[in-house]
């Protein structure tokens, strides 16, 4: 399970703070991803930048709605627009890179999102980076080091490339498996379904479903209609469960 993002997006802080328990329900490890989302954009997605320019102001209000709802079904602060929107992501984006060396990226990542969307304080400026990586536990005067260091700058860009090659062209960029993309926070939901097909391994293709209780005869059923034969391939799971069927 991989996580594209940029702490300057509201909806990746709302998909930030629930992908781990997504994570957890389906027992595997989340393969985070610190991006610069303006490269994203300047590469491959520079309509975004004519969208913000000529914004719907009823779409716009729509969005602060949105935004709030998702906040109060998350439980959390979130302000919009923040003082500064877009915000310039980049030193804080190479100081997740360099939190993630000390084994203490996500919890720098939390902070920066709940100093920029719940507290409305502008992570472009040295003192408050100073201030995230204090409430991140790490050494500030090193993080802020490291964030002009040569080789953080060139890994965030690598992150950056990957994500681009790989067909992405925002934040949150969730991949499932290697190949299969999701984007946005609302995408949760997929992601989660996903998950479960993937921790149940594949069925042959093409599929269909059918459902036995423990009355309808045992685990095996084979039925003719017309020319088309349905036999079964998979496992019963419980005592109601999903069965894999290949159609002949």
């Amino acid at each position: 399970l991989e996580f594209f993002y940029d702490v300057g997006s509201p909806w990746t802080y709302l998909a930030f703070h629930k992908i781990e328990e997504v994570a957890a329900e389906a027992s595997v490890e989340v393969s985070w991803k610190p991006i610069l989302v303006g490269g994203v954009f300047n590469a491959v997605n520079q309509g975004v930048y004519a969208a913000r320019a000529n914004a719907s102001s009823l779409r716009w209000g729509h969005m602060s709605k949105d935004l709030a709802d998702w906040a109060r079904f998350y439980d959390l602060r979130i302000t919009w627009p923040p003082k500064v929107f877009p915000v310039n992501s980049v030193a804080a984006m190479r100081g997740v890179i360099a939190a993630f060396e000390q084994g203490r990226g996500v919890e720098f990542s939390r902070t920066a999102f709940e100093v920029y969307w719940g507290e409305d304080r502008d992570i472009a400026q040295t003192d408050v980076l100073a201030d995230i990586a204090v409430r991140a536990g790490l050494d500030p005067g090193a993080l802020l080091a490291r964030i002009a260091a040569p080789d953080v700058k060139a890994r965030l860009r690598a992150n950056t490339d990957e994500l681009i090659a790989r067909g992405g062209y925002g934040s949150p960029t969730i991949i499932v498996g290697g190949n299969d993309l999701y984007f946005g926070n609302d995408r949760l939901v997929l992601v989660r379904e996903a998950l479960r097909h993937q921790s149940r391994g594949p069925l042959a293709s093409p599929t269909a479903l059918i459902r036995f209780s423990d009355h309808d005869g045992g685990p095996t059923c084979h039925d003719e209609m017309d020319s088309l034969r349905i036999e079964h391939v998979g496992d019963v799971r419980s005592d109601v469960g999903d069965v894999g069927l290949r159609a002949k």
